[in-house]
């Protein structure tokens, strides 16, 4: 039998192989660790090295090697494949105030040419929305809208030479039943908790702009394929300065932004979301958090994960838990302000009066029952709240309560909670604040740590403007005093999402054993 004889293989956990391989479905290997002896001596004789300074076993330079071996393999297993995705105007989210009902928004770039829309973000809902061939929008003037200082935009499939309508028959169509033809443009329609809100219109396919933290990416770009509502009639809200021009769903449904990146290849099935203290915020596609991030379980509704819903064992004041306080609690960017089951709220709202040491007061406009005189001067003592998740994970709040101002200052504070109208409760935004939430879809997980907002990465502080070095789109932080009485509520559920789409790895037929081996020795060239 004629016996292909193969030098040296760098393995993947650090070892190189020797391996025979023949014709037949037979081959034996040797084991060699790639800083043994026998290796620093085909080191030497390949390339003339004289000295060749050899790590001692299980020294702190030995496990610094194998670790910095390791890293460079996961970058060369990623491939072309980004690490991690943001809009390409930058990862910065802004809060617009009252006059676009206290969410928080940024700029995405949608189309060939690309033209940018100003989405509010929403984990409660799936959909990527934006006006478009409008029936009944929100008016898009500057004028409208003080703190912007330009026009928003209104959507043209026609201006895109890369958009395309879906069929009344593509998989993503739900309302595909109510077509006359199969092959005729689909219809959708949203329909929001809050009251007589809405979008409909027909679904399209575009490009949406991306940029990348990667450096194994040539441009730090990508155009990724989404589909999303072109929008020719809004209610609700949607007229009145909530979402004017357009808003971007983020849940787990198979329709929304990160289920489609996800989908294409181009991330992990999971991003994260931080709020700030200051209202600044960022988004990252992709990031399933560090390490050390506390965690706990995504529930099924009826058996299917149509939403980020959490369960809540208790709720605390301190040291002090408050009994029969446990909930199911909707994650939600889209939501301004939290809201508690009506039972839940009642004993939470009465331990904060009894803890808190300040004069209860009424101010005019603001929506919440427990508020409280302050001056700057003088702010009293909060009670730290937390929720209590399962596994012993704790969720301490930063920002439990939301302070009111004058001509001259803080005047007082109210505890920015509110009574749901429905039986499972709302983590929107402001308990959010401080935090770096991970919305892990792949491990059906929510993460959360203790961040600034900036350092994404555990040791690379990521670029906040577009990957061609042009500012995004600036807008003032300017927010009025008076707070809208509600945010957008969640959508109803989309669908269940699927699995990450990330390629499985298939075994190679033993009669490609010499070609794989070959392969094999081309990666290893730069290692030797």
């Amino acid at each position: 039998m004629e016996i292909w004889k193969v030098g040296f293989v760098r393995m993947v956990l650090g070892l190189s192989i020797l391996v025979e391989c023949g014709v037949s479905d037979m081959y034996s290997s040797k084991l060699v660790h790639r800083f043994s002896d026998e290796v620093r001596k085909v080191r030497v004789s390949r390339n003339g090295e004289v000295g060749v300074v050899w790590p001692q076993h299980r020294s702190f330079e030995y496990y610094g090697k194998l670790m910095n071996s390791d890293l460079q393999r996961q970058k060369m297993k990623l491939g072309p494949q980004f690490q991690l995705l943001f809009p390409s105007q930058g990862s910065k989210t802004m809060p617009l105030g009252n006059d676009f009902g206290w969410l928080h928004y940024m700029w995405v770039d949608i189309g060939t040419p690309n033209v940018s829309f100003l989405v509010a973000l929403d984990a409660g809902s799936d959909l990527l929305w934006v006006p478009c061939e409008c029936v009944q929008c929100a008016p898009l003037s500057a004028s409208y809208y003080s703190s912007l200082g330009k026009d928003l935009n209104e959507y043209n499939p026609s201006g895109s030479s890369t958009s395309k309508f879906l069929s009344c028959s593509h998989q993503l169509c739900e309302l595909g039943s109510n077509c006359k033809n199969p092959k005729q443009p689909c219809p959708y329609t949203v329909n929001y908790v809050s009251e007589d809100t809405s979008t409909s219109g027909v679904l399209v396919e575009d490009i949406l702009h991306l940029a990348s933290d990667s450096r194994m990416a040539a441009n730090g770009s990508a155009r990724a394929p989404v589909t999303f509502g072109c929008g020719s009639k809004q209610t609700g809200g949607y007229l009145n300065g909530v979402a004017p021009d357009g808003l971007m769903g983020l849940g787990p449904g198979e329709i929304s932004v990160p289920s489609r990146l996800a989908k294409a290849g181009l991330v992990r099935n999971s991003f994260s979301l931080c709020f700030k203290e200051d209202d600044s915020g960022r988004i990252f596609f992709g990031d399933q958090g560090p390490a050390d991030q506390q965690t706990t379980s995504f529930l099924p509704s009826e058996g299917q994960f149509v939403t980020y819903v959490v369960g809540v064992e208790s709720c605390c004041f301190g040291s002090s838990c408050i009994e029969q306080t446990s909930f199911k609690a909707i994650v939600d960017s889209g939501s301004s302000f939290t809201f508690l089951p009506d039972q839940i709220y009642d004993r939470v709202v009465k331990e904060f009066d009894r803890k808190v040491n300040a004069t209860k007061a009424s101010f005019e406009g603001y929506p919440w029952q427990y508020c409280y005189k302050s001056s700057s001067e003088v702010l009293p003592k909060i009670p730290a709240f937390t929720l209590k998740f399962t596994a012993n994970s704790s969720f301490i709040v930063q920002a439990p309560i939301f302070m009111i101002y004058g001509s001259q200052g803080a005047v007082g504070f109210c505890l920015a909670v509110e009574p749901s109208v429905i039986e499972i409760g709302t983590i929107g935004q402001n308990f959010m604040t401080g935090y770096r939430m991970v919305f892990d879809r792949e491990n059906l997980k929510l993460g959360w740590l203790l961040s600034d907002c900036e350092d994404l990465t555990d040791n690379n502080r990521l670029p906040l403007a577009p990957a061609d070095g042009n500012s995004p789109n600036s807008l003032p932080a300017e927010q009025q005093n008076t707070p809208n009485s509600s945010g957008v509520a969640p959508a109803i559920a989309g669908k269940t999402p699927s699995n990450s789409a990330a390629p499985t790895s298939r075994g190679m037929p033993s009669k490609l054993c010499l070609t794989k081996l070959l392969f094999q020795l081309l990666l290893v060239s730069s290692y030797f």
